[in-house]
């Protein structure tokens, strides 16, 4: 049977993958006790820091448009925002959160930092700005962009 090959540097992608997880779930079910979800946080967070259109907040948010529909289909039933058409693109859809919405994100970002809180309290005092410091200044530099995956694909054989 063959070896495992040996590492040489720490695993970070399974290391900030298993870590992204975890975090995501923590706040899933922190922000359910409210009602959102945490893209449905997300939506309104980014729709209330300036006039977007849905493409531009899916690609904030990280999320294909079927999500994006589904998310803001969410958002307008239970009264949180509606699409309006964009003033500048009559083909766009401007995401405009309404009072309801504005303090349902109020509370939900509250629920955020509480949760993110819990997680560098896990550390000790004097090691949560160099990682808070360290984790920044890899997500502006080096892990900034991603980088298009060339894919590899083979010929189909042709059968006879």
């Amino acid at each position: 049977m063959a070896k495992t090959p040996v590492r040489t540097v720490p695993d970070l992608t399974g290391y900030l993958t298993h870590a992204g997880h975890v975090l995501e779930t923590q706040l899933s079910a922190a922000l359910a006790e409210i009602g959102l979800t945490l893209r449905m946080q997300c939506v309104l967070r980014h729709a209330l820091e300036e006039e977007r259109t849905q493409i531009q907040i899916a690609e904030l948010a990280y999320m294909d448009k079927t999500t994006m529909v589904v998310t803001v289909d969410a958002l307008e039933e239970a009264g949180y925002a509606e699409r309006k058409p964009s003033a500048t693109d009559r083909r766009a859809r401007i995401i405009a959160v309404t009072p309801a919405g504005a303090k349902i994100a109020a509370d939900g970002q509250r629920i955020v930092d509480r949760v993110h809180a819990e997680v560098l309290d896990a550390l000790t005092a004097s090691e949560r700005k160099p990682f808070v410091d360290a984790l920044v200044d890899l997500v502006d530099g080096h892990l900034s962009v991603p980088v298009e995956a060339v894919s590899v694909r083979r010929a189909r054989q042709r059968t006879r």
